[in-house]
This record gives structure tokens, sequence and C-alpha cells, in this order.
């Protein structure tokens, strides 16, 4: 029987799971980590994607990618007021933001599948075996082109991607609540990008989205933003900088 990962494909951390017997277990790297920063760097000896590229923001920003999930099916209208935090270049093609790197562009997609080949290379060494099926959580409030961009994402990263599962409905899987609870549930994601609360109904083990909002300007990347602009003020204040 082919196994099938879990893959959470975060704003600022990705990671991939798999099931024993009832448990989910997460698969941690050679050095015990399990969450993979979701950062993407195009250098002179190659491509790195996880730790190894986080080291290369402050180094060389214009060609380390980071936060690819906020451009996921979206076109540069959509990102008006964001596009001034990038350090990378970014324009649209079709509709389509593209990531310019040196003289190459790539899709979000490409981007994302990057981060995903390596969870599943993660998988396989951990487990001994190929990995060629996932299924792929997303925020509840993903509309139909950011889902599709996420199965494109996992197809060009070689994966089957049998389903796209709502976050909140995955984080009640994962705590076994659809065992032992019935009625309404709440359930809140505070993430590197965005700030989610979804509404679930629970009955007989089927969970139902009843509602779903959220703040995308309100996760770790805005608050990182607002300290950066708190000391760059306190600095430009105590040595009377304009800019």
């Amino acid at each position: 029987m082919t196994r099938i990962v879990g893959i959470d494909l975060g704003t600022t951390n990705s990671l991939i799971a798999y099931m024993e017997g009832d448990t989910p277990r997460v698969i941690p790297g050679r050095h015990g980590r399990t969450l993979v920063p979701s950062v993407v760097a195009m250098t002179d000896n190659g491509l790195l994607v996880g730790d190894p590229a986080k080291e290369h923001l402050v180094r060389n920003p214009e060609r380390t990618i980071y936060s690819v999930k906020r451009f996921m099916g979206k076109g540069l209208a959509d990102l008006a007021g964001e596009l001034k935090y990038f350090p990378y270049k970014l324009h649209e093609q079709g509709g389509v933001i593209r990531i310019q790197i040196g003289d190459k562009t790539y899709s979000p997609p490409q981007i994302s599948a990057m981060i995903l080949k390596e969870l599943k290379l993660r998988a396989e060494a951990h487990l001994g075996e190929e990995i060629r099926k996932a299924v792929i959580t997303v925020p509840a409030y993903f509309n139909d082109s950011q889902r599709q961009a996420t199965k494109d994402a996992g197809l060009i990263a070689g994966l089957e991607v049998l389903r796209i599962v709502n976050e909140p409905t995955a984080a009640s899987l994962a705590y076994g609540l659809q065992k032992r609870t019935q009625g309404i549930i709440a359930v809140y994601d505070l993430g590197g990008g965005t700030f989610d609360i979804s509404i679930l109904k629970l009955k007989n083990g089927i969970f139902e989205v009843l509602a779903t909002n959220g703040n995308t300007h309100l996760g770790g990347d805005d608050f990182d933003r607002r300290v950066a602009n708190l000391i760059l003020k306190e600095v430009r204040d105590q040595y009377g900088l304009d800019r």
C-alpha cells in the first residue's frame, strides 16, 4: 500500500508528517528539527532550501525568497501595499506573479515546489521509501485559484496531491477531536502570514466549515515589520536622521 504523507506548507515554516497507526508523526531532519523554513535561496553554488537558505536572507536578500505563500494564486494588484517589503523583484505575466532572480523568473508554485521537494526528500530518507502521494493543508479562506496553485506546486515537486485540506480541519483531526467531540468548535491559527479563525461543526466524525475570517496582515511577518520600524524610528530620532 502506498504511503500518503501530510504536508503543512506554511508562510514561515513547513513540515511533513505521516500516520503511525492512529498517531500522526512529524518527520524530523538530520539535526532533529521538524520545521523547515519556507525559504529558498538561489546562490552561485546552487539551490538552497530551509535553514541553509535562511542564512542568506541578510547576505543575499535579492536572491532569497521567503513568504511565497502570500503570492499563491494572486496578481500584483492583490499585493499593492506589500511589495515594498520584499527585496527580490516581482512582476506580473498573464495575471500571475513572477519572481525574478537574475535572468530567470519563477512562479509562486515553482518556488513552493522547491520547498515541497525538500520535504519529500526528508520523508523518503526517514521512511526509506519513495513518497508519491500527499495531502496538503491550506487556510480555510483560500479561494479556488490559490488551492489550484498549491496543487500545481505539488505536481511540480513530483507529488500527487490527493486532497487539499483546510488547516482548521487538519488541526482538529490531529488532536483527535472527531473521536470525542460533537458540536461547534472554534479553531484559530496565528501563523507567519495571517491570523485566522474558523468555526467548525462536527457531527458523526464529519467536519463542516461554518464560517472563517481573519486578517491576512496579522502574522509573524507583520510583527517583525512593526518591530523593525520601531527600531528604525528610535535610531532616527536618537541620531537625528531623516531616513
